[in-house]
């Protein structure tokens, strides 16, 4: 009896012990997506606050100056705001598309961010289907963008989920194209591979040298899946009030700008890894062998040096695009669908048919 009393309360330790280990797992495993989180939403502070920033430079005033020191607190203080702010429903539309909609946008390019690889192995899931991930998951964007605009029951709100839908198909097949290219080059669709690939010959090995034409028509491209200027047609003030949000408020209306920022952080982050050489230091091996490859060694203090690197290239390009915003004009819709499909399209699909050709000559 003694023994069987002692066997029992082993076999009890034994699944206590058990427990504490799948919890610890737990915990281990969302630690990652919590840092990812985290810094995901700095990430877009800073974004909002160097949009004021150089916005103000562009048209020769101040710009934020009173929330925190030059302004860097003004994006907290306008999200806390929207937060505390009334949550109105349209009286007679689908309450339920309504309240999804922002939801959708926002969790679908959330999702994109688990695969880019920030330094040398510093990534939340390197896949074999990764840059077509991202393609498929942000494709989810335009739907909830649509949801909204029906689920307002307002006219605008309606052609602003449209003109979404319809500049989102005409620009992501360009895209994918150009994207098809660069795993042609790299011979993977993994985001890691495609970084390792570009660094053989620092500077010289990135993929912009490589796909010039693939560059520009991924930049013109992403920018217009952010809806940025001069493709902001979704939400043209002058034309549709505020577009698919006209009837939103409160922290619902704060969503859709949560998105619209994460989708341009995502694409610049895009544009570092696929064009830009990703955490590489873009050095040759012949100048400086012991610098090149000093992010590789799986230190931590390798893969700051990565993280920095990465972050530097994205910001590059994210000022690259917000000077865009606030310098040209916005194009009518029809001049949006022309490019899209007149230009962009067939260009893209010459640009992929020589790059096939290339490699084929190669083999």
């Amino acid at each position: 009896m003694i023994i069987d009393i002692i066997e029992i309360e082993a076999i009890h330790s034994f699944s206590r012990l058990e427990s504490l280990k799948e919890v610890y797992g737990i915990i281990w495993m969302l630690i990652p997506i919590l840092l990812l989180v985290l810094g995901i939403t700095l990430g877009v502070l800073v974004i909002v606050w160097l949009e004021r920033e150089i916005s103000a430079g562009i048209q020769q005033r101040i710009g934020p100056e009173y929330a925190g020191p030059l302004g860097i607190l003004q994006a907290l203080a306008d999200g806390t705001k929207l937060l505390f702010k009334e949550n109105l429903l349209p009286s007679r539309g689908d309450t339920r598309l309504f309240s999804i909609g922002p939801s959708i946008a926002v969790i679908s390019i959330l999702l994109s961010y688990s695969i880019i690889p920030f330094s040398y192995r510093f990534i939340l899931a390197d896949l074999s289907i990764g840059v077509f991930l991202w393609i498929a998951i942000s494709s989810l964007a335009p739907v909830g963008l649509l949801m909204s605009g029906y689920g307002s029951n307002n006219k605008y709100s309606f052609l602003g989920g449209l003109r979404a839908a319809a500049q989102s198909i005409s620009y992501e097949i360009p895209l994918t194209l150009c994207v098809l290219s660069i795993s042609l080059l790299s011979n993977s669709l993994s985001t890691v591979d495609i970084v390792e690939t570009q660094s053989k010959y620092g500077f010289w090995g990135w993929n912009l040298w490589r796909q010039p034409i693939g560059f520009i028509i991924f930049l013109i491209s992403s920018l217009a899946e952010c809806e940025r200027l001069p493709f902001d047609l979704p939400e043209a003030e002058e034309e549709l009030v505020a577009g698919y949000q006209t009837e939103y408020s409160g922290i619902k209306f704060g969503l859709f700008y949560v998105a619209s920022y994460l989708n341009l952080l995502i694409s610049s982050l895009f544009v570092t890894v696929l064009y830009l050489g990703g955490w590489n230091l873009s050095i040759p091996n012949l100048f400086g062998p012991e610098l090149f490859d000093i992010n590789q060694r799986g230190k931590v203090f390798g893969t700051i040096i990565g993280i920095f690197i990465t972050l530097a290239k994205t910001y590059l390009f994210l000022f690259i695009s917000i000077a865009t915003r606030w310098t040209l004009p916005r194009l009518r819709m029809d001049q949006l669908l022309n490019l899209g499909w007149k230009f962009l399209l067939p260009i893209s699909l010459g640009n992929l048919l020589l790059t096939t050709s290339f490699q084929l000559l190669s083999l």
